[in-house]
């Protein structure tokens, strides 16, 4: 009989630790089909979803809520937040589905809506709005709902957000307010090019979110900035259609919480309205934006790649026609390249009052139709560095 020897002996000693470790953070699930949940799509699922959720929120373990294959017919339901459980997955194999009746979610402002939660992961899944019925009502001029968020995380922190399929949300499909600590990848995020008011990610007020490797494809902006986002950084996210990514529109009210330290690197927008955008309406505020690095961007038939619009207002309807007290500086554009689908590929359009400052152009080479581009400036002080097409105005 072989002896162990001292070595044998501490790989043992490990393997028990690691044991003790796994039988003291082991995860307790919860399977919504145990709750009455019915993956047909036509039974409403919306009771047992939120007594899953009420479950694994009372227990002091980590959890998991598991969701099988099937589709789930849900109304609108708000997970509350002062939980037990210091993590709480949702682990979708199926698809959650809206009612059919667009005015059942559409007088709620949000259709899954988190808040005050902690430590909460939503793995895979898709989720789908029904949201077209909803457009169509809007494009007739009716008397529509105004229609809800499809996901929306509230004064929340420690939230990860992973292969998600976002289709057809009535409004935006999801919005970070409130929060800290947020991850958000390889979501994909689905509505047709014409969807009114369907922002794909929507932060606002919110510090240190990352969102990673998404595909938006939606009828307003890909991803909307708001007041007080501070430390955000968007990596390689595909864009179009839609409207680009925009930081704001800002100046909204007199009172308004800045943007700062903002990356958006390695990614690319395909026919979209917009490219990389900063807008905000003409009237006073205390709000700014300062520290934005717009890095290694393909710009692919865009009508603005690249465009500072402090005279925003959509339609010229109700226009304020003042001037903006939105400051904006510290803005970087560099390694962004591509073409464009209007002559003006550069437009900075600042406040007269609050001029833009420095604004740094640096490797940018963007074209309109094989031809060169022009650029216009507006009430901006900078500097352009190394190779700068269209040629700078700065």
């Amino acid at each position: 009989m072989m002896k162990l020897t001292r070595p044998f002996h501490g790989i043992i000693l490990i393997l028990f630790v690691m044991l003790a470790i796994n039988s003291t953070s082991a995860t307790t699930k919860y399977n919504v089909l145990s709750f009455g949940a019915k993956p047909n799509g036509k039974t409403d699922s919306t009771k047992a979803f939120l007594m899953a959720w009420e479950a694994a929120c009372s227990s002091a373990d980590s959890t998991m809520i598991y969701v099988p294959k099937g589709r789930y017919l849900l109304g609108s339901m708000a997970f509350k937040g002062g939980c037990k459980s210091p993590q709480i997955t949702i682990r979708i194999d199926g698809t959650l589905v809206a009612p059919q009746d667009y005015r059942v979610l559409g007088k709620s402002t949000d259709w899954l809506n988190f808040e005050g939660v902690n430590g909460v992961s939503i793995l895979g899944g898709a989720l789908d709005a029904k949201g077209p019925s909803l457009w169509a009502c809007k494009a007739s001029h009716s008397n529509c709902p105004s229609g809800a968020t499809t996901l929306s995380f509230t004064n929340s922190k420690n939230i990860r957000i992973r292969r998600l399929l976002s289709l057809n949300s009535q409004m935006f499909h999801i919005v970070i307010n409130g929060c800290e600590n947020v991850h958000v990848q390889g979501v994909r995020i689905i509505a047709a090019g014409d969807s009114p008011n369907t922002d794909g990610i929507h932060v606002q007020l919110s510090k240190n979110v990352n969102i990673i490797k998404c595909s938006i494809k939606t009828g307003d902006d890909c991803i909307s900035i708001g007041p007080g986002t501070k430390n955000l950084w968007v990596e390689q996210v595909t864009c179009g259609p839609g409207h680009g990514i925009s930081i704001g529109s800002l100046a909204k009210d007199l009172k308004e919480e800045g943007v700062q330290n903002v990356t958006i690197r390695k990614t690319t927008f395909m026919e979209t309205q917009n490219g990389l955008r900063i807008k905000s309406w003409a009237r006073p505020s205390t709000g700014f934006v300062q520290g934005v690095r717009f890095l290694d961007s393909l710009m692919r038939n865009v009508q603005n790649p690249i465009v500072i619009d402090q005279n925003y207002c959509p339609h010229n309807l109700n226009c304020p026609n003042q001037v903006s007290g939105i400051k904006i500086k510290d803005i970087i554009y560099e390694g962004i390249r591509g073409t464009s689908s209007t002559q003006v590929a550069i437009k900075f359009d600042c406040s007269p009052k609050n001029p833009c400052t420095g604004i740094r152009l640096q490797n940018v080479n963007l074209s309109y139709l094989n031809k060169p581009a022009q650029s216009s400036c507006s009430n901006v002080r900078g500097k352009a560095l190394n190779l700068v097409r269209p040629e700078s105005c700065l």
